[in-house]
C-alpha cells in the first residue's frame, strides 16, 4: 500500500541499492510499485498464464488482468484466450476481459481510450493508483476513467478501500458512504 518508500540511487545486473525515504517493515510476496516506470514486461507471469490455462479449462465468464500499462498487455491475454477457445468454436465461449488500471502509464497519450476499446469491463484499483500517483490525483484519474468508460459503453467497476472502516466497525464513515454513491453516480 506505499508505506515504504526507497529511492534507487544504483542499479546492477543482480541489484538494486536504495536510500529510504519512508521506512517501514517488508515482508515476503509483495508487490514493487515504479511510479516513474514503464516495465518492458508482460503482465502475466508463469502462474498467471497457469491459472488463466485452468479458467479456461473449466470456462470462467470473466478474467481481469492486473497492471495493465499499455493496450498491447490486453492484446496478449486476448491472443492466448483465442489460442485456447477460438472464437468461432460453438461448443465453447471466450471469456470476458476486466483489465485493472493501477499505473499512471495508462493515461499516456491515447492508450486509455484504446485500452477500454480492446476490454470488456475496466476496474479502478484506487489504491494502487493512490502509490503511483499522487493521492490528490487519484479522483481526477478516476473520473477520467469512468467517462471514457461511459463513453464506449464499458461496465467499469472502482475498487479498493471504499469501505475500509468496516473492517474494524459495523457501519461506514460518512465519508466511505459519500465515496461509494459518488461511484454509483458517475458511474
Amino acid at each position: 500500500d506505499g508505506k515504504v518508500k526507497l529511492i534507487v540511487t544504483a542499479t546492477g545486473d543482480d541489484f538494486l541499492e536504495c536510500r529510504v525515504e519512508v521506512p517501514g517493515k517488508i515482508s515476503n510476496r509483495k508487490g514493487v510499485n515504479t511510479p516513474d516506470s514503464i516495465l518492458k514486461i508482460s503482465p502475466l507471469t508463469p502462474k498467471d498464464r497457469s491459472d488463466l490455462d485452468y479458467m479456461l479449462e473449466i470456462g470462467v465468464d470473466w478474467v481481469a488482468l492486473s497492471f495493465v500499462q499499455r493496450p498491447e498487455d490486453i492484446e496478449e491475454i486476448r491472443a492466448i484466450i483465442n489460442e485456447k477457445i477460438p472464437a468461432d468454436d460453438p461448443d465453447r465461449f471466450q471469456p470476458s476481459v476486466m483489465a485493472k488500471i493501477e499505473k499512471p502509464s495508462c493515461f499516456d497519450g491515447d492508450r486509455l481510450e484504446r485500452i477500454v476499446e480492446l476490454c470488456d469491463g475496466i476496474m479502478v484499483a484506487r489504491g494502487d493508483l493512490g502509490v503511483e500517483c499522487p493521492p490528490e490525483d487519484v479522483p481526477i484519474l478516476q473520473k477520467t476513467i469512468v467517462d471514457e468508460c461511459r463513453k464506449q459503453g464499458r461496465p467499469v467497476v472502482v475498487a479498493t478501500q471504499m469501505l475500509e472502516s468496516m473492517i474494524e466497525s459495523p457501519t461506514p464513515t460518512r465519508a466511505e458512504a459519500s465515496d461509494v454513491a459518488t461511484a454509483i453516480y458517475d458511474g
